[in-house]
């Protein structure tokens, strides 16, 4: 009886012994295979990285990447844990649905949070707009001031400054003014009534000179009357000018408009204002 104890023991002894290295193989293994993971994220995010170098504002990018790489880092520790534990024979069951109901839980709180970073990851990857371009978005429009992991800052043109968070700008339908190859200036010039066809004709070919004359302004244009209005004659002007800046573009029309008023006060056309002619007949 005695003998068979020891002979037992002897066996459960070895048995242990078994299953201790096999436990620590296991851990050895694991941890092997998550270093060369952990190495293969790190490379692939650092390839990311070297893509957005070239924008304007890294912060956000950076911020996004930080990120992902830990979520990323984070569910590969889970998995093989999980996959070592349950092959040593433990239950996982509850251990899963309590990292659920906590992941459920963060999930609701930080779901605007997470709308944000994945919309700031949307911007970047299609390159909507950087820091310093010109947009309009949902009746805003502005000066792009800042990209952050949450959300835009744009500077209005009456000097505000507009925060919308990074997902609605991802919902949004934008338009990136600065990525403009040329911008349309359409400008009207009303003179009176009593301007003979020649001046009519004249005031026009002004305009063409004043436009064509000048360096910044594409030299395809359109002059035509455009509507005989109650108290004038409306001359428009539709060309480009060769800039994608707001601030260029203003001081090119301001220009065009100051040169304008000067030739046609040269030139005696005069401006229409807002009037009316009163004819009375005699009895």
């Amino acid at each position: 009886m005695l003998d068979e104890l020891l002979a037992n023991a002897d066996k459960f002894e070895q048995a242990y012994s078994t299953l201790k290295i096999s436990f620590i193989l296991g851990i050895i293994v694991n941890i092997i295979i998550i270093v060369v993971l952990f190495k293969l994220t790190d490379i692939f995010m650092k390839k990311l990285y070297l893509k957005f170098k070239n924008n304007v504002n890294m912060t956000p990018v950076h911020n996004v990447l930080i990120i992902l790489n830990r979520l990323i880092k984070f569910i590969i520790v889970f998995i093989l844990t999980a996959s070592f534990l349950q092959s040593q024979g433990y239950s996982l069951t509850s251990l899963i649905a309590g990292f659920g109901i906590t992941g459920l839980a963060v999930g609701f709180a930080a779901q605007q949070t997470i709308a944000s970073i994945f919309g700031t990851f949307a911007i970047l990857t299609d390159k909507v707009y950087k820091m310093g371009d010109y947009i309009k978005v949902n009746g805003t429009e502005g000066i792009v001031e800042n990209i952050n992991l949450r959300s835009t800052k744009i500077r209005t043109l009456d000097n505000y400054l507009v925060t919308i968070p990074n997902d609605v700008m991802a919902d949004s339908v934008i338009a990136n003014i600065s990525e403009a190859n040329k911008r349309r200036i359409d400008l009207t010039f009303a003179i009176t009534y009593d301007m003979s066809d020649e001046k009519i004709k004249q005031a026009m070919e002004i305009v063409k000179e004043i436009v064509t004359e000048r360096s910044d302004m594409h030299k395809e244009m359109t002059i035509f009357i455009d509507e005989l209005a109650e108290s004038s004659v409306n001359i428009r002007l539709l060309a480009y000018a060769k800039t994608k800046a707001y601030d260029t573009f203003v001081k090119i029309r301001s220009c065009i408009y100051f040169e304008t008023i000067r030739r046609f006060r040269q030139e005696g056309i005069d401006f229409a204002f807002p009037s009316t002619t009163i004819y009375t007949a005699k009895k």
